[in-house]
């Protein structure tokens, strides 16, 4: 199939599964040139190689060098006028060629607001597959492995009980395994499925979790910063209001599947565009913040388990 385009939310193995099809690929066809990259990464070459008037080696590089292209969330480059010119020409002289085209995005090319038209249908092209959260026997599978990875001792039914508990995807679910084993060696307890309960009730949800809406994640955002949701769909760039925005904006990214454009729109009519920086921005500082993670984790918790409270 050419191209194959896979979709799926955050967490879910995409980039995974992309790293592993370029492994499989330099194993068995070594002769193969592979250039695997993110759209980020593509769009700044891009601009680098055009300010330092280096494009006939990015061209080179993208549709003569190339005998397989490996794109990471390609959404990122919606927008992005001169960027996806530039992609468009590249995916004609590669397919063209009969060379592999392999891509990944968080939803459907028809979903992506702001992608070109002719570059949606040609993504449309090959075939289009849907990554969905693993099932109970894959998620079991999948911590049984990271048990051997790790090299820990750990009951079938323990890590049946553990899968059962964590449903959302794939880093959750071995973080799951990894905070259990953690909590066990601190306390010098055994790995038993009432220990793993125990460490594991708070991210345990329920088979029918209550439906988040943008509405309900603004209300609840709102409620714990001490701020109104009229302050979250306003224009105040004080720190006391954008980091709660930006987290509000992410966890509606999270949790109710709708586009960027939507959610800029349920917050007074932003850009898409800032949306996205936003989920990026709050992303990138949790990884730095150990104390906003357990803030967003908290808020997900609650939206996931009960409801907000209103709040004008």
């Amino acid at each position: 199939f050419n191209p194959l385009f896979l979709y799926g939310g955050v967490g879910l193995g995409k980039t995974h599964l992309l790293h592993a099809v370029g492994h499989y690929i330099h194993e068995t066809r070594p002769e193969l040139r592979i250039v695997y990259l993110s759209s980020e990464r593509f769009m700044n070459e891009f601009i680098t190689a055009v300010r330092c008037n280096q494009f006939e080696e990015f061209r080179a590089r993208y549709r003569e060098c190339c005998d397989v292209l490996l794109i990471d969330d390609i959404q990122f480059i919606a927008g992005r006028d001169r960027t996806m010119d530039e992609f468009f020409h590249v995916f004609n002289a590669l397919y063209e060629a009969g060379k592999q085209i392999m891509v990944t995005a968080d939803r459907v090319p028809a979903d992506m607001e702001g992608m070109e038209e002719r570059l949606t249908s040609r993504l449309n092209w090959g075939l289009v597959a849907d990554i969905k959260p693993p099932d109970l026997e894959t998620r079991a599978a999948i911590l049984r492995q990271k048990a051997d990875q790790d090299g820990l001792s750990v009951d079938p039914r323990v890590l049946l009980h553990i899968a059962s508990l964590v449903r959302s995807n794939v880093r959750e679910l071995e973080g799951a395994l990894v905070r259990v084993a953690t909590f066990a060696e601190l306390k010098g307890a055994p790995i038993t499925e009432a220990f793993a309960g125990e460490v594991l009730g708070d991210l345990a949800k329920p088979e029918e979790s209550p439906t988040v809406t943008i509405e309900r994640v603004q209300r609840l955002v709102a409620s714990h910063f001490a701020l109104r949701v009229a302050d979250l769909k306003g224009q105040r760039r004080h720190r006391s209001v954008s980091r709660p925005r930006m987290i509000a904006m992410y966890l509606s990214r999270e949790l109710t599947g709708a586009s960027f454009p939507e959610i800029g729109q349920r917050f007074g009519g932003k850009d898409h565009s800032t949306v996205i920086n936003a989920c990026k921005r709050i992303t990138s500082i949790q990884e730095s913040q150990p104390e906003l993670r357990v803030t967003v984790e908290g808020l997900r918790r609650q939206l996931c388990s009960a409801s907000a409270p209103a709040m004008a």
